[in-house]
């Protein structure tokens, strides 16, 4: 792999002690140097089409500019209610418009889902590969990555604590760095 990859974490809690937010810092650090991991702040003002004009609010356009920037898109997300949280979705409904333009659309994509609870964040991580689908975006498909009883498996420097769990994490930034080689668009 020769090239370098950078790639726009969307972090869905906007909690200053994410899991999510960690678990990224904790993937970052056992990915192959070719990934490069920048947080895009996500917290931007709702969506509202009358206000997407030529020129949009100024938050949309930073969150617009940074995604499109990227060559890959990260999403990490909690679960609110059995989906992702609204913060989230209104950043992917900002970043995919204007429809058939967004800066999102098309980008290779993964989704980890962090929870502290058994399920690891299951139904938010498929809302994600849904959105996904339809902004024809390419999503790795394994391994996949829902990430349950989190507050077991970091450590408070966010190391593994499981040797396991660092080979998951490691083998996933591994394939979504080829992931990333294999659907790139020019």
């Amino acid at each position: 792999m020769s090239d370098r990859f950078d790639v726009a974490v969307l972090v869905g809690s906007l909690r200053a002690a994410s899991w999510n937010r960690r678990a990224v810092e904790a993937l970052a650090r056992v990915a192959p140097p070719a990934l490069q991991f920048r947080f895009v702040d996500i917290e931007v003002s709702l969506y509202n089409q009358d206000l997407d004009t030529e020129t949009p609010p100024d938050d949309w356009r930073r969150l617009r500019d940074e995604i499109r920037a990227a060559d890959a898109v990260l999403f990490a997300t909690p679960e609110y209610n059995r989906s992702i949280p609204g913060v989230l979705k209104n950043a992917i409904d900002i970043a995919s418009r204007p429809y058939g333009k967004g800066a999102i659309n098309g980008k290779p994509a993964a989704v980890i889902s962090i929870s502290p609870g058994s399920l690891g964040g299951f139904g938010a991580n498929h809302h994600v590969r849904q959105l996904a689908a339809f902004l024809d975006m390419p999503m790795l498909q394994q391994p996949e990555m829902y990430i349950g009883g989190v507050g077991k498996l970091l450590d408070e420097a966010n190391g593994f604590v499981d040797p396991d769990t660092e080979k998951l994490f490691r083998t996933f930034a591994e394939r979504f760095a080829a992931w990333i080689e294999r659907n790139k668009r020019g």
